[in-house]
């Protein structure tokens, strides 16, 4: 069986590592993309190559989409390097949280948020189109708060909803070549996002865990394993919907 190479962007930590981790644990090499912190993205390469699978990393500041036709180049000698002809997927996980009440976010919150959450998706998708395998898999991270509320996350929720919808389109016009698209949405999960609060702070991790059909608040590898399991299932029939993984949260 030919093995899968996916693209993380994001991927140098928090669940875009645990990502990683478990879909090379499944068999896939990957290659993960980061912002900044080129000694950890350095770390995890190392991890998965110690998984016995091929990895590399490379730089990509998303709110950039000039730099992303040069981005693509790079990614096409990478797969080529790493032994594949073409990327078996894409998964859209780079972002940012941002709190703000709705009558406080500022213009700049708003445009910054977009950039990242929906613009960035869609404009890097478009432009590595080309180097997804027939048959691939897209994936663009979405959140459990694009179906349940919480004061302070309007804006960021908006983007998260907007992404619900545009895997419906994507998954309609690449479904002609077996390409699926689907939206994943985590919910509240510990790690560092938005500053740490429900690894750190006692209250709002109980909070998450009384609002939990699972008693409890979600944990990377939660995400990791779960995406796993999807991307790597022998069938590629689920497209075009969103996808929680947030243990039953706010039921």
């Amino acid at each position: 069986m030919t093995t899968p190479l996916f693209l993380i962007t994001g991927g140098n930590r928090g669940l875009g590592a645990a990502m990683a981790k478990h879909l090379a644990k499944g068999g896939a090499d990957i290659i993960l993309t980061y912002r900044s912190g080129a000694d950890q993205a350095a770390q995890k390469v190392a991890e998965i190559e110690s998984l016995g699978r091929k990895a590399a990393a490379l730089q990509l500041d998303v709110t950039d989409s000039s730099s992303y036709a040069a981005f693509a180049g790079k990614v096409k000698e990478k797969v080529t390097e790493l032994g594949h002809d073409a990327l078996t997927g894409l998964v859209n996980n780079a972002g940012h949280g941002e709190w703000a009440l709705y009558r406080e976010t500022t213009p700049e919150q708003l445009d910054e948020l977009y950039t990242v959450h929906l613009r960035a998706p869609f404009l890097l998708t478009q432009v590595l189109l080309d180097q997804i395998a027939d048959g691939g898999r897209l994936l663009f991270l979405s959140s459990g708060l694009s179906r349940f509320a919480m004061p302070g996350y309007a804006a960021y929720a908006a983007m998260k909803g907007a992404i619900d919808t545009l895997v419906r389109y994507v998954a309609k016009e690449l479904g002609p070549r077996g390409i699926s698209a689907n939206a994943f949405a985590p919910g509240a999960i510990e790690t560092d996002f938005g500053g740490g609060a429900v690894r750190d702070n006692p209250e709002i991790n109980k909070m998450v865990a009384e609002a939990t059909a699972m008693g409890r608040a979600g944990q990377a590898d939660d995400i990791g394993a779960a995406v796993a399991s999807l991307l790597l299932s022998e069938r590629n029939w689920i497209t075009g919907t969103r996808i929680e993984a947030s243990g039953g949260q706010q039921l």
